[in-house]
């Protein structure tokens, strides 16, 4: 291979279109973890489809110097390896492209404007994998193989990446290299590069991780204390039960291997939710995680942990609806149900992470708000961020105790002679709670999911059951003061302001720099939790226009703010995204600029 001056050099897109089953996620991870050691900021986009092996999935990774993590929609270097999708793929090819195909899969009339290089990968295979029946997954290898010559990739990154890959597994290793060996080694000895695009090595991921946000989920799980994980699985949320699995029976084990944890795969959703309910009112700090279509079954549990003022905690990692949706696209369109999920007069407390850190944040902090103000707390992730691998600062070891919240035990209900378990001593709506099996006469109540009275008494009196619903009502109140703080950044002289949350910060810090340049400055508030807290009014106050940035159809977040205040509801503008794609900064900047007038 003839060296040629580059140009690009760690900002462009690389995208494999490969089929589902064949060992290409290890390939990617491997490309990915490679290009992340040598300590160049990247983000890893998985497109896979729903159902079975053998339909075709598309792999994209991000190289950004300048630390944009969030999506693009054209790439500039594509590995094209799937027969049903390849001449799709060129079609949709960005001019100039750099294309790295089989070259089995050459056909008449291909495009002019693209920069080609065919691979015999049938031919290298053959010649690197004895075994037949592994050649199949081995083969992928060879195109890590051949990217990294193309764009100087340090080999010994891959080679590390490759041993963390398989670091149980010595032989793959070594088969595997061997197949990364054939692919560098046909590079240099047969084609000549012809693009600008390479790789040189950064220090700008020192110290950093690459992880999945439902992987940090699960961390959140341990950490924050949680030892009854009840769930079904159901994709996108499914890796996080399957994490909660791993760490709960290799940290949650006492001498002898007990374990000090129940993990239970239900038969549905609604028995799911039901098992964590009854740990929450045993005392156990309990969570299940589902997707949008589990929520659907869990609206009538929901109401009581609401009523009943149960603590537990529910991880939905929303995918595309409605009905089944497309279950392997991301999407934020849960927000309106599970604000409100259950019949009648119910509003719940959710946290909403933008990144794997806070994922595993805002988790711990989940389980505390649940037993502080007894309900039901949502952590609200998505496919892109659950799913998909993130670059991340590394997570702190948490040094706060957990807030139990108001627990009376046997002393102090001596001291009390007494309580009412849905009263409001404190003027602040939080009732106080005993635990079953506490030792004292007083420490008994009924737990009604029907009407009750402050002592916990069934009645279907009026006043009763407004009483309690107004304190709930206090109860939240208090909760807006404690909830996570949106997160807010300002530009002098900015006159219109931006409101989104979760993923689609990434996709909005971008968004703004582009902006910048064209001489639009913007102030940027990142909603963290609900229902909203005040600043959210104050900062819509600061600003002449406000563009909500939502993933879906209806705007939802700019319904909840609308509602919240409708008195500010003339100065929102919607920005929406609902393809089924992770947002991308065009995404918002196309529509910003047209409904600014600036195109």
């Amino acid at each position: 291979m003839t060296n040629q001056p580059m140009d690009i050099t760690n900002d462009f897109t690389l995208r494999v279109a490969t089929v589902n089953g064949s060992g290409s996620q290890s390939a990617n991870s491997v490309l990915i973890k490679a290009l992340f050691y040598m300590g160049i900021p990247v983000s890893g986009k998985n497109i896979f489809p729903s159902n079975i092996a053998g339909l075709p999935t598309w792999y994209t990774i991000r190289v950004s110097k300048d630390g944009y993590v969030g999506n693009t929609r054209e790439a500039e270097v594509l590995v094209l390896m799937n027969t049903d999708t390849f001449q799709q793929d060129l079609k949709e090819a960005k001019a100039g492209a750099v294309v790295v195909y089989n070259d089995k899969l050459t056909v008449p009339n291909m495009r002019a404007d693209l920069i080609y290089y065919p691979v015999p990968f049938q031919k290298l295979v053959t010649e690197c994998c004895e075994v037949s029946t592994l050649r199949k997954m081995v083969i992928n290898m060879i195109y890590v193989g051949a990217v990294a010559e193309l764009i100087g990739i340090d080999l010994n990154k891959v080679r590390h990446a490759l041993e963390k890959q398989f670091h149980s597994k010595p032989k793959a290793v070594d088969l595997n290299w061997k197949a990364v060996q054939a692919g560098v080694d046909y590079v240099k000895k047969n084609l000549t590069k012809k693009d600008p695009y390479r790789v040189q090595a950064l220090d700008k991921t020192q110290g950093k991780i690459i992880i999945t946000g439902n992987e940090a989920a699960a961390l959140g799980c341990l950490f924050g204390g949680c030892t009854v994980f009840p769930w079904y699985p159901i994709t996108p949320a499914s890796s996080v039960g399957d994490g909660v699995i791993e760490y709960f029976a290799k940290y949650r084990r006492e001498e002898g291997d007990h374990a000090r944890f129940a993990i239970v795969q239900a038969e549905d959703e609604l028995a799911a939710l039901g098992m964590a309910i009854g740990a929450g009112w045993a005392g156990a700090r309990a969570a299940t995680s589902t997707s949008g279509p589990g929520i659907s079954l869990m609206a009538e549990f929901s109401g009581l942990a609401y009523f009943a003022e149960i603590p537990v905690v529910i991880f939905d990692v929303q995918r595309l609806g409605p009905s089944t949706g497309l279950p392997t696209r991301t999407s934020q369109g849960d927000l309106l149900f599970t604000q409100f999920l259950s019949h009648g007069d119910t509003h719940h407390l959710a946290v909403i992470p933008a990144s794997p850190k806070e994922c595993f944040e805002l988790s711990m902090e989940a389980f505390n708000l649940a037993e502080e103000f007894q309900t039901l707390v949502f952590v609200l992730s998505d496919l892109d961020l659950g799913m998909n691998n993130w670059m991340s600062e590394p997570f702190d070891y948490p040094s706060a105790p957990f807030r139990r919240g108001k627990v009376l035990n046997a002393e102090q209900l001596e001291k009390l002679g007494g309580f009412q378990r849905y009263g409001d001593p404190d003027g602040d709506g939080i009732p106080y709670r005993t635990l079953p099996g506490t030792n004292h006469l007083k420490a008994a109540y009924f737990t009604r999911g029907s009407g009750h009275t402050f002592q916990a008494t069934y009645s279907e009196k009026p006043e009763d059951w407004k009483g309690v619903l107004d304190r709930i009502a206090k109860k939240l109140e208090t909760a807006k003061t404690r909830l996570p703080e949106p997160v807010i950044d300002k530009m002098e002289k900015a006159k219109i302001g931006f409101i989104a949350y979760g993923t689609t910060d990434p996709a909005m810090i971008e968004a703004r720099d582009i902006l910048n340049a064209k001489g639009l400055k913007s102030d940027y508030l990142r909603i963290r939790s609900l229902p909203l807290h005040k600043k959210v009014a104050e900062f819509i106050q600061g600003c002449e226009t406000v563009y909500v940035v939502d993933q879906n159809q209806q705007g939802q977040m700019a319904g909840l703010v609308k509602m919240a205040h409708p008195e500010l509801a003339g100065k929102l503008r919607s920005v929406l995204h609902y393809d089924g794609m992770p947002i991308d900064a065009r995404s918002i900047t196309g529509q910003v600029l047209r409904m600014e007038g600036k195109n």
